[in-house]
């Protein structure tokens, strides 16, 4: 079930659905426990298990969780094995042309890629942005280094973009986990700059949950110019709180 209240359903209205699809009830109902906890306002959706409980796939429990995933932005679904894929594809068939139009089968892990369609949702992805979030499960690269900068004395150095970046000590008891690295996203999501921490892209949450940051670390957030500064105080400020953890 989606379980959100009439409030929330309010605000997910505007927002991608995710299902996720299981073979085990239990499977796809925890995860939707954990996306929940990074996703409030997003309708999660379980799908997992065959109708009468026992191990498999069911047509009419991807069907209704499409159903009910669905209000009107789109909705992802994230399966667990190759015959999790084709019964929803066979559900997805079935659906009226103007539903099937906004409906996507990522290829992508189910937890991993299941989070990250959650959260990319959560900050108000379109149908295209959080397919491509939960495909980049399979790997988070790295940031673009920077160029070098040309050497003391050449000519035009003082026109190129200087860099900016803040150094903080991360706090909260246990580091950098799922919640607070959603919080991070979300927070990095509002600017519209390049920003890194620690090499990584500060708006890929599996990348920065890959960084396997603890309490203590040294954080480095940076972007390439003075366009990123106010995102970089601003996730910079964000550690400094403790994520509201301590």
């Amino acid at each position: 079930m989606a379980d959100l209240n009439d409030a929330d359903q309010g605000v997910a209205a505007s927002r991608v659905g995710v299902v996720f699809v299981s073979h085990s009830v239990e499977i796809a109902s925890g995860l939707v426990t954990l996306a929940r906890q990074m996703a409030p306002n997003v309708a999660l959706v379980a799908a997992g298990g065959m109708d009468d409980g026992g191990i498999g796939t069911s047509f009419d429990k991807i069907a209704a969780g499409i159903e009910e995933a669905d209000h009107g932005s789109g909705v992802v679904l994230l399966c667990d094995l190759g015959s999790a894929i084709l019964t929803a594809e066979t559900a997805v068939d079935f659906l009226d042309d103007e539903v099937r139009a906004r409906v996507r089968i990522a290829d992508a892990p189910l937890v991993e890629g299941g989070v990250s369609a959650a959260v990319a949702a959560e900050i108000g992805g379109d149908l295209a942005a959080v397919l491509a979030a939960a495909e980049s499960a399979g790997g988070a690269g790295a940031a673009p280094a920077d160029a070098a900068p040309p050497a003391p004395g050449t000519a035009g150095t003082q026109d190129l973009p200087q860099p900016v970046s803040r150094t903080v000590t991360l706090r909260n008891r246990d580091g950098l986990h799922a919640r607070p690295a959603a919080d991070f996203v979300k927070l990095a999501s509002q600017f519209d700059a390049e920003v890194s921490v620690n090499g990584k892209d500060a708006h890929s949450l599996l990348g920065i949950m890959s960084l396997g940051l603890t309490r203590g670390m040294s954080v480095e957030i940076s972007g390439p110019d003075e366009r990123s500064r106010a995102a970089v105080d601003a996730l910079a400020e964000l550690i400094e709180t403790g994520f509201g953890e301590e």
